[in-house]
């Protein structure tokens, strides 16, 4: 008996260190180590893949916004071009306006002296006003500041303005010099047709005689039309017939 159990615990011992059972742990060693090779392999893989996404995501977001880009770019070309077309021709007005001015500066110097010429030799109805307006035009000719075209508005207004004397009837009070007296008198003007006063009183009327430049006393018996004209100018009464002397047009 002895000797039996002594055989098996040989036999045993014999089997468990034998050649066979170490290649088979050393099999199942291996296994385990290429299985945790393989889920590392994995790991790594599965790494590679996500990034391998982020990667190409982020090359569509490129491609994207290059696309964009150069949208972008062939717009602002030719936006550049627009802008220096627009360049080109401002250009070419102000070299239009330098040469407008130049030209026009001559005209319109001429244009108001014609305009103080036409004021001096009228009939004195609101001197001051329409020489404040001949004097104002003269230094507006002279103003960098002004444009080309609003100095040549405000001239053609001031003709527009005497223009519109011609054909308009008006009262206003004013100071007359009548027997080396000043005094405050009432003046109607029918268009450049007549220019006629009436003292305060309503004692005596006047009327300007432009063939000997000078200021005359009418007869009594006009008192009564150089005041009806007043009241008319005023829009105190309808416009009717005023029997008025005037000097006839020259032959």
């Amino acid at each position: 008996m002895v000797f039996r159990r002594l055989l098996s615990v040989s036999i045993c011992a014999v089997v468990i260190g034998s050649p066979i059972a170490l290649a088979v742990d050393d099999s199942i060693e291996t296994q385990k180590a290429i299985n945790s090779d393989s889920a590392s392999t994995q790991s790594r893989i599965n790494e590679l893949d996500d990034q391998a996404k982020q990667d190409f995501q982020q090359y569509r977001s490129s491609v994207k916004r290059l696309e964009s880009l150069e949208i972008y770019n062939r717009q602002m070309d030719r936006l550049v071009d627009s802008q220096n077309e627009e360049m080109e021709k401002i250009r070419g007005q102000i070299e239009e306006i330098d040469t407008i001015e130049t030209g026009a500066l001559p005209l319109m110097i001429e244009m108001t002296d014609t305009l103080a010429e036409l004021v001096e030799a009228d009939a004195p109805f609101l001197e001051q006003e329409r020489q404040e307006r001949v004097d104002n035009l003269r230094d507006l000719v002279d103003r960098a500041d002004v444009t080309v075209g609003e100095k040549y508005r405000r001239i053609l207004e001031a003709y527009q303005v005497e223009l519109e004397y011609g054909r308009t009837i008006e009262a206003y009070r004013g100071d007359l010099v009548i027997d080396d007296e000043a005094r405050r008198v009432d003046f109607l003007r029918i268009g450049r047709v007549g220019l006629y006063y009436q003292t305060l009183d309503g004692e005596n009327s006047g009327r300007w005689n432009p063939s000997e430049d000078r200021w005359e006393k009418i007869q009594p018996s006009y008192l009564e039309s150089v005041e009806e004209g007043l009241r008319i100018a005023r829009d105190q009464a309808p416009p009717e017939l005023l029997t008025l002397p005037i000097n006839a047009p020259e032959q």
